[in-house]
């Protein structure tokens, strides 16, 4: 039986006895962000310098790279967003680009079909713009592509390899979706839906009036309000000029966090009684 199973073994092919791993040359890797509302995913390798000069050797000044290695990277948003006062539509991109020593155009091209292109099919390119060229003061080994700067109305698209730094700002419609929903929210409200409202507007400079009307409909609907929904209203008040209504929102609020053990919350509420006169 032994010998069997041994004469069995020597016919198999070498590479079903043994299989050796190597890590990639250009790792995959893959992001993800929310921004706003709008959902942002980068597929993309991550080839390193291994010693060599990048712009203008490796990656030739004034030619098409795209932006990576064995493939093209991807750039996926599950809404239309706005590049450079341009319409992005929601898709699936190739993100090519053309670097200069000062400058880069960066191209969103319809085919992700990982192309290598010497030259653009005009019919597919979605969007093209051009961006700054940010020198950084250290060498970024291994190809890197970041979602930076998020804020609810938008991001920027990162860029760096060697010394060098390229974003692309990008715009998302948050508030046009936070607006529709809003409107549609308080067709037949609940604490919550007042409450949301009100902080929206507060957080983005918005009718302030508003916003504390808001507020108090929801704290009038609320039975006992947590220490983060006091601190909202808090800052509500204060905005709208109610410096005593802010004063003894905070107050009950900074109660409720240390019974709670919130240090963050403490320290906030502390930081604006200090701010507005009490100790």
């Amino acid at each position: 039986m032994k010998k069997t199973v041994i004469l069995l073994l020597l016919a198999l092919p070498l590479s079903l006895l043994a299989q050796i791993n190597t890590p990639a040359a250009s790792p995959y890797s893959e992001i993800e962000q929310v921004v706003g509302l709008t959902n942002i995913a980068v597929k993309y390798s991550r080839p390193g310098m291994k010693g060599r000069t990048i712009f203008g050797d490796l990656v030739p000044y004034g030619k098409i790279w795209r932006t990576g290695a064995n493939g093209t990277t991807k750039f996926i948003t599950d809404k239309s967003i706005t590049i450079d006062d341009k319409d992005l539509a929601a898709g699936t991109y190739s993100v090519y680009s053309i670097p200069e020593q000062d400058t880069w155009e960066v191209i969103f091209y319809t085919d992700d079909s990982n192309p290598l292109l010497t030259e653009f099919d005009e019919s597919k390119i979605a969007l093209r713009t051009h961006v700054d060229v940010q020198n950084m003061p250290m060498q970024i080994e291994t190809f890197t592509v970041s979602i930076d700067d998020v804020k609810p109305e938008g991001a920027t698209l990162g860029i760096l390899w060697s010394n060098v730094y390229v974003g692309v700002p990008f715009k998302v419609g948050t508030d046009k979706e936070v607006m529709e929903s809003i409107d549609k929210a308080l067709q037949g409200p609940g604490a919550d839906e007042y409450y949301n409202a009100a902080v929206y507007y507060l957080n983005s400079g918005k009718d302030i009036e508003k916003s504390r009307d808001w507020m108090e409909k929801a704290m009038s609907m609320t039975e006992n309000p947590g220490y983060w929904q006091l601190r909202q209203q808090s800052l509500i008040l204060a905005k709208a000029g109610d410096k005593k209504g802010a004063v003894k929102a905070a107050k009950a609020s900074l109660e409720g966090a240390e019974k709670a053990g919130n240090a963050d919350y403490v320290k906030m509420n502390k930081d604006s009684l200090k701010a507005w006169g009490e100790k």
